[in-house]
């Protein structure tokens, strides 16, 4: 009864709970969401300690430009909120730092107009301690002194009332601490503004109707740019572009290809700053009609064109205008020569302006306008040249060298054309000295000292842009000191053994280390030796080496030394051992041990018993210690051990005998055992310990093992195919240097590669080779790895990167073959030369061809290293003409090798002929199936057909396609709407692009199934079957007709099942076998099934009859009998 009531209270607070979560829900915060907000503003207070030197803004403060290039200029905004002070960055304090930028200037362009007075250029660095900041002007410092107008806010430089005359230009900020400066990126500051228009009359421009003419805008005064457009007449009748009229945005003027009367007016070219917004308007220009004639028909002038070199960045939008004048009014098409126009290009006002968005390498080319009419046709080709503004791949990383040690710093960018290095030491260009070497993006300094030490900054530029990495180069300089190695002020050794004094101080650079003994320098000699860490080794140590031992370390900022003072004992010595003794199980023993020791110390003796030391306090035990050195024994195997450092000796007394009621004792180091059993039979060990060591003998062991890492690898001499290496020995670690291996590494290898030298062997005597047999123009670094009979020990040190020398390339391309393009090409393709092969800069490909039979060879040149296809075009080549084709290489250094020659034929073309017979039918509410018929080709053979399908009510434009591959002559169009009008055409594709479409077809997918499902589903079991009935289903009017009715029914458990169609709203379905069935009705129509009934379970019975509301029954009366359960549970004081 308990826990019924514990239930009904669970139950009961449960459903407050539940009210409780539901009142709650409407407010607007949560208790778990106040939660959430404290855990993040927690979790917040804690910050970094890191110092990295490229980084981004927090949340909060204005967005940095990537360091890669400067975006878009930003445009002005008000200087309001200079004095907040970022706490962006917080840094440990106790940590010193040179500066690190967190935020570089922008470049501004500040609008004239401007209602704030105040242009602010900004810049950000951290540091410890904190950073001051200059700034330079064109490269000359800025005296803030100077001119009253200037100002500086935490580093925000301020100038009011600027004036372009006198403060436009290029800026820098340059940081500078303790440790160094820093001088950032170049921020250009320009003035927007907007001039007016000459107020000089225009003439009038007078043209016969028919003729061309070109209305000139002569702009204003501006900058940046700004737009054009026309007014006609009177503001704001604008002038609409179309095939017949252009407005060029890059020279502003209005031409007009084909004059008619409508024409005739008043023009008024309005320009707009794209910055201030502000606008002006030109003086009218008149436009009037000849009264002399008509102009007759006359061919294409293209009056405005593109540039002949275009150049644009990567990822930009480039827009190519062209426009010409003419009778008829001509038509423009584009065309990229030897290629195609990218996909993504959008053709703007009537074809006259190519638009290229998000532009990329393959996009660069020459690009071909052709303005076309009846008349005849003109055309201009100018290229397409994309570049990218330099990138790091690799940067600098903060440094600490010990003054004396070589430096080797590495800076790499990516960029088109390739980027050029500088370095600036403080902020001021890094001068060559005789330590210092730049080679590319490589600083080296042989031997750095203290005045090398500072901030460091490594500039990558091409023509379009530069970049900057920072790194701090920090010089340790410190006399010597012992303070983290302390040497012990007593050492107490052994006669004749090894002494080994360690002397480690401290000190930058690394001290010199010598030894005294009293007054006199510590000679080396066969027993006594300097190790090259500093510590002094002496060998068989006797009386005479005792004494007080000075270590002192030197360099060139102090001196500091530390005194050991060495004993030196006589050995201590076990001189009486237990004996050999048998005794009966019961008896006593006394073992004795006794030692032979220096005077000056003291002994104390241990015992231990199977290794483990022996408890004499234990109660109950078989043990007892008389004096410092006794053990007594109970009925135990006993042993008195002596524990040496690498060696013990044991002396062992057997047991054989058991007897009882025996008992002897001795005095004074000795050990009484009492009432021995054979169960105590164990054996024991007694070590002796003094004040100098746990040991009486000990002897030293000689480590042999692999070759330490060789030392620093110099390469002294390059050629095209060979470099000339040295380095220091390796560590032999007491096992000769059998053999040294020689290892590179470069952007083209996988890891580190033996390669080949001369000599074949090296040698373990051998300190230098040749390795030959390298790639030309191909950067390498190296390493050696040592040898001998143990094994292979750690590489050296890679050696700093090199790149061998150019030379003529030796690799011709591969795989030269043909590739589909259009009627009268020839598509040449090959696999372009890796970079590691090319040989050196200036590399190209020489593509020769000659028709079959022919003797002379027609040669182009591709300046392009990356390219891997070119493309002829003559429009007297036949299709399928077949040419002989070798593809050569070439750089700066002379003419390559060519590949074999192939035969190759000219392309086919595209398809020309339309499918026909097209016929589309409708199979479903969402498919339609499409079959053609294709006549076979001689040329332009399909590689398949493209489908293309709309709907009735959207134009044709939006039209979705379906491809198939192969011969195939039929589609199956799925995903459509029901009940739609549906057209579609059908035209075949290859390599060199499509044919014409097949005149179009039209199909209707069919009506959606009905919607409601069957209702009112009644059955009746008899045996093995059941007798099914249900109301008929009554479509609406924009559903199928209602053709039958289907029945699914499966096996409880079963995933498949078994469908029996009807027409009738009836059906039987058989129960096989014993167990429960699910059972549900469709509707089904031309537009497929329709919604399902409501699923019933029937249990399957070999025998009786069970009717739908039997069953309803039957379980309703189980229920009940739940429900009185559960009544009779709960207490009636609870009703």
């Amino acid at each position: 009864m308990a826990s019924c009531w514990r239930l009904i209270l669970f139950l009961s607070v449960t459903r407050c709970l539940s009210d409780y979560s539901e009142a709650l829900s409407g407010l607007s915060t949560s208790y778990a969401a106040l939660l959430r907000i404290k855990k993040s503003s927690i979790s917040s207070a804690f910050g970094s300690k890191s110092r990295p030197r490229f980084s981004s803004p927090p949340l909060g403060t204005l967005s940095v430009s990537p360091p890669s290039w400067r975006g878009t200029p930003q445009q002005y905004r008000s200087p309001g909120n200079l004095y907040h002070s970022s706490d962006a960055f917080r840094q440990d304090e106790s940590v010193d730092y040179g500066p690190v930028f967190v935020q570089e200037p922008d470049d501004v362009i500040f609008p004239t107009d401007s209602d704030e007075k105040k242009v602010a250029l900004n810049c950000e660095v951290r540091g410890n301690p904190s950073p001051t900041y200059r700034w330079l002007r064109n490269g000359t410092e800025i005296d803030l002194e100077s001119d009253y107008r200037y100002s500086l806010i935490d580093g925000t430089f301020i100038i009011s009332n600027p004036s372009e005359l006198r403060d436009s230009g290029l800026y820098q900020c340059l940081a500078t601490n303790s440790f160094g400066s820093i001088l950032s990126r170049e921020a250009t500051l320009q003035f927007a503004y907007l001039g007016n228009f000459s107020g000089r009359t225009r003439s009038a421009v007078s043209v016969r109707e028919g003729q061309g003419v070109v209305l000139m805008c002569s702009p204003p005064p501006h900058s940046p740019e700004i737009i054009y457009s026309w007014v006609f007449n009177e503001f704001p009748s604008f002038v609409a572009e179309d095939s017949r009229r252009f407005i060029s945005q890059e020279t502003g003027n209005l031409y007009i290809s084909k004059v008619q009367t409508s024409d005739v007016g008043s023009y008024i070219c309005l320009v707009k700053n794209a910055v201030t917004n502000a606008r002006v308007l030109s003086p009218p220009t008149p436009l009037t009609l000849r009264n002399d004639g008509v102009m007759g028909e006359y061919e294409p002038k293209i009056e405005v064109h593109f540039p002949f070199m275009v150049t644009a960045a990567k990822g930009t939008t480039v827009k190519m205008e062209c426009f010409a004048l003419g009778n008829p009014v001509p038509t423009i098409t584009w065309m990229k020569v030897n290629g195609y126009i990218p996909s993504k290009s959008r053709l703007r006002k009537s074809q006259a302006v190519l638009e290229i968005p998000n532009l990329q390498l393959d996009d660069a080319g020459i690009y071909e306008c052709t303005a076309e009419n009846s008349r005849g046709k003109n055309s201009f080709r100018g290229q397409l040249q994309i570049y990218t503004y330099p990138h790091w791949v690799q940067k600098l990383n903060d440094t600490q060298l010990d003054s004396g040690s070589p430096l080797q710093w590495e800076c790499k960018a990516t960029g088109k054309p390739r980027p050029t290095y500088r370095w600036l030491k403080n902020g001021a260009p890094l001068l060559p000295q005789s330590r210092v070497d730049t080679v590319n993006g490589i600083l080296a300094i042989h031997s750095v000292n203290q005045s090398d030490a500072g901030m460091y900054q490594c500039l990558a530029e091409n023509k379009y842009g530069a970049i900057y990495a920072s790194a701090e180069l920090k010089i340790l300089a410190s006399p010597p000191s012992f303070e983290l190695n302390q040497v012990k002020k007593s050492i107490i050794v052994t006669k004749d053994r090894e002494v080994l004094i360690e002397c480690k101080p401290q000190g930058s650079p690394k001290p010199a280390i010598s030894w005294r003994k009293g007054d006199k320098a510590v000679r080396g000699n066969k027993r006594i030796a300097i190790l090259p860490d500093g510590s002094l080794r002496i060998l068989n140590a006797s009386k005479a080496d005792e004494g007080k031992y000075i270590c002192q370390g030197v360099n060139i900022f102090g001196s500091a030394e530390i005194i050991a003072s060495l004993s030196v004992k006589e050995p201590t010595r076990i001189e009486l051992t237990p004996k050999r003794t048998e005794l009966t199980v019961g008896e006593s023993i006394v073992l004795n041990c006794k030692a032979i020791h220096d005077s000056s110390l003291d002994v104390t003796f241990y015992w231990t018993l199977k290794g483990q030391p022996i408890d004499f306090e234990k109660e109950g035990g078989h043990f007892e210690s008389i004096r410092a050195f006794t053990l007594q024994l109970k009925g135990k195997k006993k042993i008195c051990i002596k524990l040496l450092p690498t060696e013990l000796l044991i002396i062992s007394m057997i047991i054989s005998n058991y007897s009882t009621d025996k008992h002897s004792t001795e005095e004074h180091g000795a050990a009484e055992e009492h009432s021995t059993d054979k169960h105590s039979a164990e054996k024991h060990s007694a070590e002796e310990h003094s004040a100098e060591e746990h040991r009486a003998e000990e002897h030293g062991a000689e480590e042999h093992g692999p070759p330490g890492p060789p030392g620093v690898v110099i390469v002294e001499e390059i050629t095209e195919s060979t470099a000339t290496l040295s380095w220091s020995p390796a560590t032999d670690n007491h096992s000769p240097i059998s053999s040294y291996n020689l290892q590179a590494r470069s952007p083209f290898s996988l890891g580190w590669q033996t390669v080949k030298t001369v000599p074949e062997v090296i040698t373990g005597d051998m300190e230098s080779a040749m390795a030959v047999d390298l790639n030309p123009w191909v950067e390498y670094e190296f390493r050696v790895v040592a040898t001998n009979p143990i094994g292979t020990g750690d590489p050296s040190i890679p050696s700093r990167m090199i790149r061998t020398n150019e030379a003529v390339p030796k690799t011709a391309p591969s795989n030269v073959s043909g590739r589909s393009g259009r009627r009268h090409e020839l598509v040449i393709a090959w696999e372009p030369v890796s970079e590691e092969f090319q040989n050196g800069e200036g590399f190209g490909y020489i593509v020769a061809f000659r028709p079959n039979g022919t003797r002379g060879w027609k040669e182009k040149m591709v300046t392009s290293s990356e390219a891997s296809k070119f493309i002829y075009r003559d429009e007297s080549v036949p299709p399928l003409t077949p040419f002989e084709v070798k593809v050569g290489v070439y750089n700066n250094k002379g003419d390559g090798p060519f590949s074999q020659i192939v035969v190759i034929c000219s392309a086919e073309g595209e398809p020309t002929a339309a499918p026909t017979d097209v016929t589309a039918t409708s199979v479903s509410v969402s498919e339609i199936f499409v079959v053609w018929r294709h006549v076979k080709e001689s040329l332009g053979r399909p590689q398949g057909f493209e489908i293309g399908y709309w709907k009735d009510t959207e134009p044709e434009d939006s039209v979705e396609t379906v491809r198939t591959r192969g011969n195939e002559s039929f589609v199956m169009l799925t995903g459509l709407e029901g009940d739609t009008l549906y057209h579609l055409t059908v035209r075949a594709y290859n390599g060199a692009g499509y044919g014409p479409p097949s005149r179009e077809a039209s199909a209707t997918t069919k009506r959606h199934p009905p919607s409601e499902p069957p209702g009112n589903l009644r059955w009746e079991q008899q045996g093995s079957q059941v007798s099914l009935g249900w109301e008929p289903v009554r479509p609406l009017a924009n559903e199928s007709e209602v053709m039958g009715y289907k029945v699914f029914y499966r096996q409880e458990g079963h995933s498949k099942g078994q469908v029996i169609e009807t027409q009738k709203p009836q059906a039987v379905v058989p129960l096989p076998e014993a167990g429960v069935y699910i059972i549900e009705v469709r509707a089904y129509s031309e537009g497929g099934d329709g919604t399902a009934s409501s699923q019933i379970r029937v249990p399957s019975y070999s025998g009786g009859k069970i009717t739908s509301a039997q069953s309803a029954l039957h379980s309703l009366s189980k229920w009940s009998s739940v429900t009185l359960l559960l009544a009779l549970m709960v207490p009636s004081s609870s009703w």
